[in-house]
């Protein structure tokens, strides 16, 4: 374990860049020029106005009011200020309940904390054991940890009751926390104002139809099944290579707009171009007429490719968006099986219009389980392949290694300074640049299994990107301690003795996660308001870049939280605390401060910076839940392996209920409240309908969900023909292009597998 001086050197550089950025931060979001990268949400709502507009121009760039600058951290308490159901209204629930996860860590902590420090530490410290062994280096630090206690004593029961009293306190927040999430969540959906997702279902594997096509097929199905509830329904077309075509037309329609403004200002000279790459060479020719011709050839191919699309049926998708005329209705056929055929017409609650993903629509059903197995192989060697670089961080973080294999370097490591700062800060720093690209894999990974939303694109990427973390940064940098020596010891022994090297090994890293969490918790949270990236890459746009308004806006778009990459980092920092709880609680005051500081920065963040794409009534929480109770279950395994090897058998006895106890609390939990996030209750939705009905009777819903679910590309374009029975039908007769077969000796090779004799209905149309 590494010394205090090096967790001093650590902590005085961290600390030092997180004031650091805390304080570029509160000088930079009050100058005028800076305000849309800081208060994006308020341009994009529409109530803030740029302070550039008014007064001088000096002004117009820097803040000459001095008492702003006294005021500089009143950013915090006003962030802090927002009551949370105001919180909910302005930035939505996901946002919402994700901040509540920072301040779950400091109800778990924070009194876990008071004890460990109160018992643990004081029984460690006084047992003397490192001081009576002759020869042993050692440290401080060890001499706060399970470390510092001799092998049979019986102060490890100190330790274990402490797990349990651990392992019971956290059960009781994780509880207390998913109840008020749920009833978050139901009362979010009960007040929740209209919105075409909660009348919608996505049905897939539409089966094929001789006699009919899809949308033929799809109306018949519903207007036989769900007679009384059917009301529209809109096909899914295949438009990937169309969207293409439309996103490059709008790129030439600003190009147009930036010349024409340019003409505009100086109509003596009219603005060229070169056509070569970037604008850098080729021939020079009139911009205007240029992108005016471009535009032109480009708008006939996208009616070629529309046309296309309309006509050809291998461009029709065997998928419906299919809307019912009460959201108990839809409820019904969203959260039941259809047909005897459990394989084909498949039906789930249809994502928000703005939660789809487009793009993975048009991959085939049949084609999604090859693909999500192949991503499943390739997690798993990229997971394994990544060991190298994290036993090479490893390495830095044992100096001993580094001597062995480069003698010559021996020098320059002995010195002091650069001693405390190769293993208290170079170790975190590295680790983090490793890991910058990884989320951005692992989502286009979650892509290609064809995920069709937004939101369960994040929550598949998350569950990755924590997997990724648990085995390579927590278990990757605990066995490769000792860079690919104790790895080897590590392939080479018997599953059964996996938790034994793990767990003793897990004190000798105390410090390198205590680096990890200064690096990547303080200073990494501090960066995250400071925007330096978004902040830069404003200003080059704005510069050089913006032509438009509407490119103004983009520039400035902050995006959503990145849920896919934050959470999961997120639940590290959780997994870290439960294991060094009860083994190194010196590691708890660094976790502490990082849930602290992170609660207030992303609380700021979301009411003035990210807007979020989607909404999805905290739909993430199960995942949140189980990978916590992941954590307490590893926690015990791993202090199991440890207690073993100190010849505590007798008392490692006693920890064996707590792995089962903690996987009858999940179960627990995933019974008593996971339904409500992935069913929606029919009272809820018959509750809502008749108060509806009754304040509203003559509402139009079906013009209300005219376009809803129509692909983006089409948006403007009337090819949708929303076909469906008369909101005021009653007559269940069905009107269909199927041929009768009722005296057909040989039936059809293609079976709708609808249950139904759909062949027995009239074919008379609706009068």
């Amino acid at each position: 374990m590494g010394s205090l001086t090096d967790i001093g050197v650590s902590a005085g550089i961290n600390i030092l860049s997180a004031l650091g950025f805390l304080l570029a931060f509160a000088v930079l979001r009050i100058q005028p020029i800076n305000d849309r990268v800081y208060f994006p949400k308020w341009y994009l709502k529409g109530t803030r106005s740029s302070p550039r507009h008014l007064g001088t121009v000096f002004s117009k760039f820097v803040n000459a009011d001095l008492s702003t600058y006294i005021r500089f951290l009143n950013w915090m308490p006003a962030a802090l200020k927002m009551p949370e159901p105001e919180l909910i209204e302005h930035a939505g629930l996901d946002s919402a309940v994700y901040v509540r996860i920072y301040l779950l860590g400091l109800k778990i902590f924070v009194p876990i904390a008071v004890l460990a420090f109160t018992v643990l530490v004081p029984v460690n410290w006084t047992s003397g054991t490192l001081e009576n062994e002759k020869g042993l280096s050692y440290d401080q630090i060890d001499k706060l940890s399970i470390s510092n206690l001799g092998k049979g004593s019986k102060r490890f029961w100190a330790h274990i009751v402490m797990a349990y009293v651990f392992t019971f306190w956290t059960f009781y927040v994780l509880y207390h926390e998913y109840k008020v999430i749920t009833t978050m969540r139901l009362r979010f959906l009960a007040n929740q104002n209209r919105r075409p997702d909660q009348y919608t279902v996505l049905v897939r594997n539409v089966p094929p139809d001789p006699d009919e096509s899809v949308s033929e097929h799809v109306e018949h199905f519903f207007a036989v099944n769900h007679r009384d509830h059917y009301l529209t329904h809109q096909i899914v077309y295949n438009a990937n290579h169309l969207s293409g075509l439309v996103e490059k037309k709008k790129g030439l329609k600003n190009w147009l707009i930036y010349y024409e403004n340019q003409h505009a200002k100086n109509p003596t000279k009219k603005p060229t171009m070169k056509t070569g790459l970037w604008g850098l060479w080729g021939k020079r020719v009139d911009a205007i007429e240029y992108y005016k011709k471009a535009i032109e050839e480009l708008c006939k191919q996208e009616d070629e490719e529309r046309q296309k699309v309309i006509t050809d049926p291998n461009s029709i998708m065997p998928a419906a968006f299919v809307s019912f005329k009460t959201r108990w209705g839809a409820a019904v056929c969203a959260q039941t099986q259809q047909t005897s055929n459990p394989t084909v017409w498949l039906t789930e609650w249809a994502p928000e219009p703005r939660d789809v993903y487009w793009a993975n629509l048009a991959i085939p059903f049949v084609g999604l389980s090859i693909r999500r197995l192949l991503m499943s192989v390739l997690l798993f060697f990229l997971t394994f392949f990544f060991m190298v670089p994290i036993a090479i961080v490893q390495s830095l973080a044992n100096l001993d290694d580094i001597e062995r294999l480069l003698p010559f370097l021996k020098p320059i490591i002995e010195r002091n300074s650069l001693k405390s700062v190769i293993q208290g800060f170079l170790p975190g720093i590295v680790l983090k640049i490793f890991l910058i690209l990884l989320p951005t894999i692992l989502m286009t990974m979650s892509k290609i299994e064809g995920h069709i939303s937004l939101s369960g694109l994040d929550r598949r990427t998350a569950s990755k990107y924590y997997l990724f973390l648990f085995v390579n940064v927590f278990l990757g940098s605990v066995i490769t301690g000792t860079a690919f020596q104790q790895l080897d010891n590590f392939i080479h022994q018997s599953a059964s003795k996996i938790p034994e090297i793990v767990g003793e090994s897990i004190p000798m890293k105390a410090t390198f996660f205590m680096s990890f969490i200064m690096v990547d918790g303080w200073a990494g949270v501090a960066a995250e308001v400071l925007r330096l990236k978004p902040l830069v890459m404003f200003h080059i746009k704005n510069a050089f870049l913006v032509r438009t308004e509407l490119d103004r806006e983009q520039a400035m778009d902050p995006g959503g939280l990145d849920f896919y990459y934050s959470e999961p980092r997120l639940q590290l920092y959780f997994l870290l605390g439960l294991v060094y709880a009860v083994v190194t609680p010196i590691l708890l005051p660094f976790i502490i401060v990082f849930f602290s500081l992170a609660y207030v920065v992303f609380r700021h963040q979301i009411i003035n910076v990210y807007n979020q794409q989607y909404e999805s009534g905290a739909q993430f929480w199960p995942d949140v839940q189980r990978r916590l109770v992941i954590a307490v279950i590893v926690s015990q395994i791993l202090l199991l392996g440890l207690l073993s090897t100190q010849e505590a058998e007798k008392s490692t006895v006693v920890l064996l209920p707590l792995p089962v106890l903690s996987i009858w609390f999940h179960y627990v939990c995933k019974g008593r409240f996971e339904p409500a996030f992935v069913k929606f209750p029919l009272q809820d939705a018959m509750v809502k309908d008749t108060l509806e009905q009754a304040h509203n009777p003559t509402f139009n819903l079906r013009e209300y969900l005219k376009g809803a679910y129509v692909h983006p590309v089409f948006q403007r374009n009337d090819i949708y023909e929303l076909v469906a029975i008369d909101e005021e039908e009653k007559n269940p007769i069905v009107v269909t292009k199927r041929q009768s077969r009722m005296n057909t000796p040989v039936g059809s090779k293609f079976n709708s597998s609808s249950g139904t004799n759909e062949g027995d209905f009239s074919r008379m149309p609706p009068t």
